[in-house]
Order: structure tokens, then sequence, then C-alpha cells
């Protein structure tokens, strides 16, 4: 009787073993199900997003696909701030930057450091250029308030950076690949400054990094060259044009995984009024930015010391710097759509209806390629076109042909036919000299 009824009690615990195998099963089925669906919901709403990296960080942070339409244009003033001299904080680098995130274009406008924000040129000192107002009491504020007043944005953020900020931000990143213009040569002992750099393509980190973007001019007063733009206006081109490859390198998917090193760089170096929420809305189409979409400039002015103290300011030139402000932030979407039923055809009538003979155009070069701006000219005088003046300016991506006193649209194709690319924008000036624009960009 005992053996039996040990015999019975072995025979129940298979049974056991196999329910609990299978409610094991089940509950990873449900697990698997839910890990499905929820991965499925997930990467549906990433192609909502637009998919790739982009629709994913997009996701991530709670948008849907309505989201980025409601963006607007995101402009925001970066102050450059060097650290070396106790008790001075100089901001020499000033720039107005923007971005679309529908359009995916970008804008960088640089202030000159000397600009002048006084109200009597001839009795200007240097306190009252524009790089001294955040020294005089640590304000962005005061500054942001004269680049408004200059440029007629309504500016309302700013973004203070300290030298620290860019030697850290580069070597977090792993460093950045630039091509340093030219040989720099430079020291200046108060500001424990030293700048050695060869020209050419390059890996820069940190150090090296804050060389190229405070670099002037050589010890033997040697500078950028004149067609680069000597001086200053060669030091303001060389800061944008690393900042478009900062930008360019930090957004590669692999520096996602260091964000917190970024944040963390930023929570120390960086002075902003930027509300994270604001910006974390910008961040998911930030990482698609194709930095041939960024439009660069200078405010446009003269130098001068023509005052009482002898001081050298930069007096910007209104007319230019509101017809500058126009096609820089307001006629950049304005292209050419091949649409003869569109509104902008159908103003065709008021236009003027000229020989492409009578039309006078200039010509700047902003392809960074000198023989380009001769090639241009030929082919234009070769069909028949009348070029009056010729130039260069800032290096940009595309190049653009802008109307200015209201020329018929058929010439103005005529122009992007012979030329073989272009963007074609109305940025009429009653002041401009000339009746048709045409910037050589990099496209060309």
């Amino acid at each position: 009787m005992g053996k039996k009824q040990i015999k019975d009690k072995n025979m129940k615990n298979p049974k056991k073993k196999k329910t609990k195998k299978k409610t094991w099963k089940k509950v990873l089925l449900i697990i698997v199900l839910i890990l499905l669906i929820t991965g499925g919901v997930f990467a549906y709403k990433v192609h909502l997003n637009g998919g790739g990296m982009s629709g994913m960080l997009a996701t991530m942070v709670g948008h849907d696909q309505y989201t980025k339409k409601n963006l607007g244009e995101f402009k925001v003033l970066l102050l450059g701030i060097s650290t070396d001299q106790e008790n001075v904080d100089l901001t020499d680098t000033i720039m107005v930057a923007s971005y679309n995130p529908n359009t995916q274009k970008a804008t960088l406008l640089s202030i000159p450091r000397d600009t002048y924000t006084g109200k009597n040129p001839a009795k200007a000192t240097s306190y009252e250029k524009i790089n001294a107002l955040y020294n005089r009491k640590h304000r962005p504020d005061e500054t942001l308030e004269a680049v408004n007043e200059i440029t007629g944005l309504n500016i309302e953020y700013y973004v203070v950076i300290k030298t620290e900020a860019l030697i850290k931000l580069v070597d977090v990143i792993g460093g950045v690949t630039f091509n340093v213009p030219i040989d720099m040569d430079y020291d200046d002992t108060s500001q424990n400054l030293h700048i050695h750099l060869k020209a050419g393509e390059q890996k820069l980190d940190g150090d090296k990094a804050e060389q190229v973007v405070r670099f002037r001019h050589n010890n033997n007063g040697t500078s950028y060259p004149e067609e680069y733009g000597d001086n200053d206006t060669g030091r303001m081109r060389t800061q944008r044009e690393f900042i478009m490859q900062v930008v360019k390198q930090t957004a590669k998917p692999e520096n996602i995984f260091k964000l917190g090193q970024i944040l963390d760089v930023a929570k120390e170096y960086i002075i902003t009024n930027i509300d994270f929420n604001i910006a974390k809305d910008y961040i998911p189409y930030i990482v698609e930015f194709n930095t041939d979409d960024l439009l660069t400039e200078t405010l446009p002015g003269t130098n001068t010391n023509k005052n009482t103290s002898g001081t050298w300011i930069f007096i910007h030139d209104k007319a230019q710097t509101k017809t500058l402000i126009q096609e820089l932030f307001y006629d950049r979407d304005i292209e050419e759509t091949g649409d003869e039923t569109s509104e902008e055809a159908n103003t065709d009538t008021a236009t003027i209806d000229v020989n492409k003979s009578d039309i006078t155009v200039e010509v700047l070069n902003g392809s960074g390629t000198a023989s380009n701006l001769q090639k241009v000219v030929s082919q234009l005088q070769g069909a028949g076109f009348k070029v009056t003046r010729t130039g260069s300016t800032n290096t940009t991506p595309k190049t653009t042909i802008n109307n200015k006193k209201s020329i018929k649209e058929t010439l103005l194709k005529n122009i992007k036919d012979v030329i073989g690319t272009g963007v074609i924008q109305s940025s009429e000036s009653s002041s401009s000299k000339v009746d048709v624009t045409i910037i050589i960009g990099k496209d060309y």
C-alpha cells in the first residue's frame, strides 16, 4: 500500500512541470506580441514623421506628423566671447542665425565687431562699438536690441558662447575636419594666444579650432588675401565656414550617443534664454540639415576712422542692409515654379518689357573659384546681355538671379539657361544701379 502511494505521488510531478512550461510560453508569447505591436506603432509613427534618424528622434520627443508644419523659422543671436583676459568679455563673434525646419534652409549673417551703435559717428569711441556692449553690464539683451535695430529683425533669443565651449565641443565630437584657408602665424602674449597652423584640410582639435576662429593677421602684418576678405572680413568668413562644419559634423548619427556630454558643455559654458522645450522641437530636423543650404553673408557697410578720437568703426549701410535682410530672411523661398497660371506669372504684365541688350547686369562671384567670374561674364556677353558691374562676395552654395527692377520673367529664365543654373528671386530695389544681380554659387 505504501509503495503504491509513493508511485502515485511521483506520477503527479511531470504534469505540474508541463503546466508551468505552458504558462511561461503563454507569458513569453504575450510579451513578444506586446513588443511587436508597440514596435509596429512606433515604426508607423516614425514613418509618419518622415522616417530616418529625423523621424525616429521626432517620435521619441512626442511629435506627430503635424508638429513640424507648425514650427516657424527659428532666429537667434550668437555671441562668441573670448575669456583670455580677466574681466574683459568682448564679443569678437557676432552672428544672426536662422533655421527653417520645413524648407531646410538656414542663414548666417555676420555683424562686424566694430559696428557703430552710437548716434554721432564724428565723436565715436570704442565704448560704442557693438562688441563692447556685452562687456558693459554682461547683459546679452543690450547687444540683441542693437542687432534688432540694425537689421530690423525681431530676434527673441540669444546664445552667449564662451571660448571654452567651442574647445570642449570640438574635443567631445572627436575633432572637426576643416580646410584652413591660409598659413596662420600669430602670437599675443597678453592674451596667451598662439596661432600656428598650416593651410589645407586637416582635423582640428579644440585648441586648434580656437586658433582658426580667432585669427585676423600674421605677426608680419599680412592677412587673408583680398579676394577672400582681409582681416575682420576674412575672419568672419572663416568663422561662418567653420561653424558650418561644426554643425555638419556634430549632427552625425554617431554623435547622438554623445548628447549627454554635449549638453554638459552647454550647461557649463553657454548662456542662453532659449527654453529647452522650444529647442527640442527643432533638434529632430536639424540632423537632416544639409550645409549646402546654408546661406552666409556679412552686414554691408564701410570702415572709417574719421572721428575726433581716430577710432576705427564700421558704419553699416542702411539701404543695402535692408535689401540684404529681405534677400536672406524673406525671399529665399521665392523660386521659379514653372507654373504659368501662378500668381507670380499673372503679375508679368507689370514687369518691364525690354530687350536683353538694354538690361544692366551685375555679377558677383560667391563660388569660391576665381575663374568662374570671367566664365559667367563671357557667357552672358556672348548671349547679348550687358554686364556693367562685377565683384566678389561671400561663398554661397547656390547661384541666385536677383530681379532688381521688375525685369520680364522670360528674360530672367533666359539668363538662367545661359549660365546653366540659378534660382530666380525678386529683390526689387529703387536704389539699385543695375537691373539684375547674379551671385555665382558653388553649384555653378
